[in-house]
């Protein structure tokens, strides 16, 4: 049990040292994750370049103000006031998920920009994907000055980040397999039931 532990530590590690901003990436909007200002102020450049019509900013501190968003991100209040959505709500990962579902939905997107730090990816992504099955996602990985991903192990403070996210990731993995497994599992039920309908 522990070597499959260790093993897919690595693998994440690896996962996470791979990621890297697709260039030109565009979709219908954008998602940033709070958690760093780096983070919103990259997701604010892609707004300004039109790489999405709009920006979900998801997980603000109820003690963060417009003025301090504005001011983090670089918006022009033109931009910010017409195009910016802002979630107070979400407080996890999960929770982010469940504020861009509806987001998502309500808007009819199909495809959306991801922005998170590179380290925070992969649970992004399985928490979006267990939301939003038929949602595209584009993830845009913040690249942390701190966090030395390429070289992991020779950083104390990156492999204790990289290791604590793993170990936040293993319940979003199991929560992504679940909500996979129910959705094959009443596709076949519907399929089922509708062909012993029909005869």
């Amino acid at each position: 049990m522990l070597l499959v532990f260790a093993g897919g530590f690595v693998l994440f590690t690896s996962v996470v040292a791979r990621y890297a901003p697709t260039a030109g990436a565009r979709a219908d909007a954008i998602v940033v994750l709070t958690g760093g200002e780096l983070r919103l102020a990259a997701a604010a450049k892609l707004l300004k370049e039109g790489r999405g019509a709009r920006l979900l900013i998801s997980g603000v501190n109820r003690q963060t103000s417009l003025d301090d968003l504005k001011r983090i991100s670089g918006l022009p209040d033109q931009l910010f006031n017409c195009c910016v959505d802002i979630d107070y709500a979400a407080h996890t990962t999960s929770d982010n998920a469940d504020q861009t579902k509806s987001w998502a939905e309500s808007r009819r997107l199909k495809r959306l920009i991801v922005v998170t730090s590179s380290y925070h990816m992969p649970r992004s992504l399985t928490e979006l994907r267990r939301t939003l099955p038929d949602i595209e996602l584009v993830p845009y990985p913040v690249i942390s000055n701190k966090v030395h991903t390429g070289r992991w192990w020779t950083d104390a403070y990156t492999a204790r980040v990289l290791f604590l996210e793993y170990v936040k990731f293993l319940p979003s993995a199991a929560r992504y397999a679940v909500a996979r497994m129910l959705l094959r599992e009443g596709s076949v039920f519907a399929g089922a039931k509708s062909h012993a309908s029909a005869l």
